[in-house]
């Protein structure tokens, strides 16, 4: 790939950088003791994610990830986890649809998604859509998991 492409994915220099950080230093990496726990994989590329969400007061108290994936996968997987701890099942699920909204080309308030905002250049590479919402679509089937000690894998296609 040229480096104006990887530029225009991978954004400003601090951009760049928030992401690599992300991906080099992922936060609320491991996996929890308790909590619903989501497998997804992406067989397109071969990204794997475990998501542990625990729910207080339908907020999440606790969520980790663990598994492998690309730099996206990774930076996306960090980013969401540090945006979403705290907040409500309703709040959770808003962020994963304005997230998704802007990687697939939408304009949005970006400022929302704190530094999953950075991924917004994803939209110009339709085949890495699916690294950047790996971690999204799993948290999403947390939140709407009646059962949250439920354990559910499959395929993110």
């Amino acid at each position: 790939m040229a480096l104006s492409k990887l530029n225009e994915l991978y954004g400003t220099k601090f951009e760049q950088m928030a992401i690599r950080d992300h991906a080099d230093h992922p936060r609320h990496a491991g996996e929890l003791t308790q909590g619903c726990v989501i497998d997804l994989n992406n067989p397109t590329c071969g990204d794997v994610i475990r998501l542990t969400v625990d729910f207080t007061d339908d907020k999440i108290s606790e969520i980790a990830f663990s598994g492998h994936g690309c730099t996206i996968s990774t930076a996306s997987a960090s980013m969401m986890t540090d945006l979403v701890l705290g907040k409500s099942k309703a709040e959770v699920l808003a962020l994963a649809e304005l997230f998704s909204q802007m990687v697939t080309g939408a304009k949005v308030d970006k400022d929302q998604l704190g530094d999953a905002q950075f991924l917004a250049g994803v939209s110009k590479f339709p085949q890495r859509v699916k690294c950047s919402t790996l971690a999204w679509n799993a948290l999403k089937k947390a939140v709407q998991t009646d059962n949250h000690t439920a354990e559910v894998k499959e395929a993110h296609a």
